[in-house]
């Protein structure tokens, strides 16, 4: 019996389409076609893919075998943001990258081919991953399934997109700051950022922001994120250090119900307040974790977010100088500001030329909210905040084109919207956000999670909890690819 296979990607994680493919009900490069359908349907929608990569992904899927690979033929994209793809553009969202094509694939993106992915094209990015919008010059705006005028979220927002349209059941990002769960939040769907050091970084760089980067990707299933980690996780050629990876398979995790676990609600960080919309949305999942058996007690954090932004923008700042530096060298003349989004002449005006000595000592401070927030968590197995302070934001609102902006005004309107995210890169603790909240007006608001370092599988465990809790698949945006809505086909 010939398999309707629009029918199963509508309903399927990518765990669930190997296996069918594993069985020979479904090909390839049948699967590949019905995505290609899907893409080229909510793409002038979404604004999301970057560019396409279907004919190598054709060969790709011609050359797929069953079982090679735990995503076997399974069909996903790659973020374009210094996660180079061989004979792909790696634009990182910007202009000043101009025609520049890979010729080799991070090993991360090597892991994915060797999980069995299909590679059909990569995903946008704003400029350099520093905005919480998806937004550039280069690419235009990618929009919200949920709701076009608002942001699908930064910077992994082209993968939260597709994913959230049930284009493809995951997508390839990575997050220095926030940036898949950000816009897992934004869209609806699970993203989880590791531990540092966890996943590959090389071979370009040995780490990103001092260590405060890092891939994985954005899921619609909890199952999906875990496997690709047990695919994707450990140490690579040259890594400066590595993260310890559990004795057990990171899936094994999500087959039963944790131990009671004790949760620290932190619903605020000045000096940010937090709208009405995002409260009921963490205290929404506190009572549901409290309903679970999870002790919840309301506490503050130790952190003060104005000295702690200016650490991260003093390292963000001298590492996008000293790429944007390497970059005029590699094509023999400089980058030019003009060349360059209002965003990052801000940052690199006010953080482009610090010293040495400037930049030891913002490295030496988040290591030391690392140690703070260790002993912190001496007391609780998790610490659980909103994801974002109030909802996804227009299309716009995020988007600088002043650069007469002062550094302080650019953290206020970036931060105030998501002060929660980033501490958690500072300090290289695991985070998820699990989508268990939708507003008012119909946008999703994720719960955000925070785990000890190294302990993936805990948070794992209570998102696969949830999830059976408050099943979140279900859940069909308006812009969407599914065979079964007559939304996108009007």
């Amino acid at each position: 019996m010939k398999m309707d296979i629009q029918n199963l990607l509508d309903s399927e994680d990518a765990t669930g389409l190997a296996e069918w493919i594993r069985r020979g009900d479904v090909q390839p490069g049948e699967l590949l076609e019905a995505v290609i359908d899907r893409i080229e349907l909510v793409e002038p929608h979404l604004n999301a893919v970057a560019e396409r990569l279907y004919e190598s992904a054709r060969e790709a899927a011609l050359a797929s075998r069953p079982g090679r690979g735990v995503f076997a033929g399974v069909p996903t994209l790659i973020k374009d943001l210094f996660s180079p793809v061989n004979g792909a553009a790696m634009t990182n969202g910007s202009h000043a990258l101009g025609g520049f094509r890979a010729d080799f694939d991070a090993e991360h993106v090597s892991r994915i081919r060797r999980a069995g992915c299909v590679i059909l094209g990569t995903s946008t990015s704003p400029e350099f991953g520093t905005s919480y919008s998806t937004e550039s010059n280069r690419f235009g705006a990618t929009r919200n399934p949920w709701n076009v005028d608002h942001s699908a979220g930064g910077s992994s927002g082209g993968a939260a997109a597709l994913v959230a349209a049930r284009v493809v059941p995951f997508a390839h990002g990575n997050d220095g700051g926030g940036s898949l769960r950000v816009p897992a939040s934004c869209c609806g769907v699970f993203g989880l950022k590791p531990s540092r050091g966890l996943l590959p970084s090389g071979p370009m760089v040995g780490e990103g922001w001092a260590g405060m980067g890092t891939p994985h990707a954005i899921t619609l299933s909890v199952r999906d994120s875990a496997v690709l980690l047990d695919a994707t996780a450990g140490i690579d050629l040259g890594a400066p250090y590595a993260a310890p990876q559990q004795v057990q398979p990171y899936v094994t995790a999500l087959q039963r119900d944790p131990r009671p676990l004790r949760i620290a609600l932190v619903e605020q960080l000045e000096p940010w307040p937090t709208s009405r919309e995002s409260l009921e949305a963490v205290r929404q999942a506190a009572r549901l974790c409290q309903s679970l058996g999870h002790p919840v007690e309301p506490v503050s954090l130790p952190v003060a977010m104005p000295a702690f932004l200016d650490q991260v923008f003093t390292i963000i700042g001298a590492s996008t100088r000293h790429y944007l530096d390497v970059l005029g060298q590699m094509r023999g003349f400089a980058v030019q500001p003009e060349e360059l989004e209002a965003r990052t002449r801000i940052i690199l005006r006010s953080k482009g030329d610090v010293s040495g000595a400037q930049y030891a000592g913002a490295v030496e401070g988040i290591h030391a909210l690392g140690r703070q927030l260790a002993v912190f968590m001496q007391d609780y197995d998790l610490i659980l905040t909103p994801t974002l302070a109030r909802e996804p934001a227009p299309i716009g609102e995020l988007d600088l084109q002043d650069d007469r902006l002062s550094l302080d005004e650019l953290i206020e309107r970036f931060h105030s919207y998501s002060p929660f995210t980033a501490l958690f890169n500072a300090s290289g603790q695991p985070a998820m956000s699990v989508p268990l909240y939708w507003s008012a007006a119909g946008l999703p608001m994720g719960a955000h999670f925070a785990g000890r370092f190294g302990e993936e599988s805990t948070l794992f465990a209570l998102a696969a909890q949830l999830e059976r809790a408050q099943p979140w698949r279900g859940r069909i945006p308006p812009v969407n690819a599914c065979q079964r809505s007559a939304s996108m086909r009007r």
